[in-house]
């Protein structure tokens, strides 16, 4: 097996969670209340503007010209494709993206970019690729399987068609490529690290689909 492949084999349990939450099966259904879709959305733009920076410290890394062309392809992507579509879809729910604030993130979105800026800026490109590819795989996962059964309400059946239909897939298999000529999967203390990397962020996506679904009820970052 290729290096992505086990860790992700081994994380399946966790990405279950973030397929099965409550928020995502709600916005299958079309059932999710708007307000707490806009602070989603609050929240998932300031996550993507740390997550942008992240990706340019794993590019600052890349050994040689082929990873950095896939990874600098892949900054394009999130800050040319998905940041402006994040501001639309809130701009429909009634937010202003140019309002918000790094210091109204919630401890979950907190934790998560640190973790993500950490990795990248204190590891090599191998340790950022662990990092930052549990989110849009992800999302690429679960939303494949939602977009064959739609939601009448055409926001959220827009928002899963915009993950769902497989744009990115073209990328993320050369991300993920580049993670498997990186890593010897049979060097046993080397793929220890990333999958500890890769299941933190995995948590994480966990602990923002919580985070996001309570709109950071009881959260001290939001009192």
């Amino acid at each position: 097996m290729s290096a992505y492949a086990v860790l992700h084999d081994r994380c399946l349990p966790i990405w279950r969670l973030s397929a099965d939450n409550p928020m995502v099966r709600a916005i299958g259904d079309g059932s999710l209340p708007r307000e707490v879709f806009r602070y989603y959305f609050e929240q998932n733009i300031l996550y993507l503007r740390d997550y942008a920076r992240a990706i340019a410290l794993v590019a600052a890394n890349a050994p040689d010209e082929e990873a950095a062309d896939i990874l600098s392809r892949f900054l394009r992507s999130e800050s040319e494709r998905e940041l402006p579509k994040n501001h639309r879809f809130l701009e429909r729910l009634g937010g202003d993206p140019s309002g918000l604030s790094p210091y109204h993130m919630n401890s979950a979105n907190y934790g998560y970019t640190r973790h993500l800026l950490s990795v990248a800026a204190m590891g090599d490109c191998a340790d950022g690729l662990a990092a930052v590819l549990p989110c849009p795989c992800g999302y690429t996962e679960f939303a494949g399987s939602m977009v064959r059964d739609l939601p009448d309400d055409p926001l959220y059946a827009e928002w899963i068609r915009f993950f769902g239909e497989g744009e990115d897939d073209g990328i993320l298999n050369e991300m993920t490529g580049l993670l498997d000529r990186l890593v010897d999967v049979a060097d046993g203390e080397r793929m220890l690290r990333l999958d500890w990397i890769f299941r933190v962020s995995s948590l994480y996506e966990v602990m923002f689909w919580d985070a996001a679904y309570s709109m950071g009820k009881g959260d001290p970052f939001s009192s």
